[in-house]
């Protein structure tokens, strides 16, 4: 995990020597995410996906049916966690924060972005 944190540090301050990448706490991906919309693109398709308030979250992709899972806010690793129907366990996320967009981080990904809409914003307008 330390090896994910220095390679996304050192990519983001390779790219500007004044501007650094910053990991949210607990508390800052809570108040970021809650009752809000995280919009970007996995594995080349747009999504959108709605964190609510209760622990449900609800993950839209173009061309595929929405899908529903559960997240948390791991305080100790100060990570988003999710898990899906399918799942086995719950997985983590660091999320970053680098020149005013928010970055998804994980071990087995690289640092994807993605921005956040106020609300439930399943559906782009």
């Amino acid at each position: 995990m330390i090896r994910v944190l220095a390679a996304c540090a050192l990519l983001f301050l390779a790219s500007s020597a004044h501007a650094q990448s910053v990991k949210l706490t607990a508390a800052q991906i809570s108040d970021l995410l809650t009752g809000n919309t995280a919009v970007g693109k996995w594995d080349g398709a747009r999504y959108r996906q709605f964190f609510g308030a209760n622990g449900v979250t609800i993950y839209a992709q173009e061309g595929a049916r929405s899908a529903r899972g559960e997240w948390r806010i791991d305080q100790t690793r100060d990570e988003y966690q999710s898990i899906w129907p399918r799942d086995d366990a719950w997985e983590g996320w660091y999320v970053m924060e680098y020149a005013g967009a928010y970055y998804w981080v994980s071990k087995a990904t690289p640092p994807t972005p993605f921005r956040v809409e106020q609300g439930e914003q399943l559906v782009a307008n």
